[in-house]
C-alpha cells in the first residue's frame, strides 16, 4: 500500500470509530458534527456550510431533520436580518457537550496499539495537520452531501 492508500485507510478508521460513537447517542455522523459545531454559540449558516464542506442545500436538510429533533434552531441574525444562524437549543447543548467529550476521550483509541513515543508524534502531526487547514474557506472544502 502506498501513501494515499494509507490515508485513505486512516480516515475509514477514524469514520468508523467516530458512527460508532454518534450511534451510541443516536445520531448521525453528520447531526453530531452539526451540533458540535454550534455548542458554544450560534454560527452563521453559509460560514457554517463552508466549514463542514457542505453544500448550503446539504446543510439546510441536515439542519431540517436536526431541528425536527429540536436540537438546533434557525434565527435571524441581530445585526442582518437576512443572515441566518444556526444555535443548538438546551436539549442540543447537553447532548452536543456530551458527544464533544466521548469523542475526545475515545477517538485516540486508535493509537492503541502504538508505542508511547509514536502516539506522541501521530498527536503532534495531526494537530499541526488542523491548526495549519483552512476550515472556514469553501475553496478548501470539496461540498459534501449528506
Amino acid at each position: 500500500m502506498d501513501y494515499g492508500d494509507k490515508l485513505f485507510w486512516l480516515s475509514v478508521v477514524i469514520q468508523r470509530k467516530y458512527a460508532q460513537i454518534c450511534a451510541e447517542f443516536d445520531l448521525t455522523p453528520s447531526q453530531a458534527t452539526l451540533l458540535c459545531a454550534v455548542r458554544d454559540e450560534p454560527r452563521q449558516m453559509a460560514d457554517l456550510a463552508a466549514s463542514l464542506g457542505m453544500t448550503k442545500n446539504a446543510l439546510s436538510q441536515l439542519v431540517d431533520r436536526t431541528a425536527r429533533r429540536e436540537l438546533v434552531g434557525r434565527e435571524s441574525s441581530a445585526q442582518d436580518r437576512r443572515v441566518v444562524m444556526l444555535g443548538v437549543t438546551p436539549t442540543g447543548k447537553v447532548l452536543a457537550e456530551a458527544v464533544y467529550a466521548e469523542v475526545a476521550k475515545r477517538l485516540p483509541e486508535i493509537t492503541r496499539n502504538l508505542d508511547a513515543d509514536d502516539q506522541r508524534d501521530f498527536e503532534r502531526v495531526a494537530t499541526a495537520i488542523v491548526d495549519t487547514s483552512d476550515l472556514s474557506s469553501p475553496a478548501s472544502n470539496q461540498p459534501i452531501t449528506s
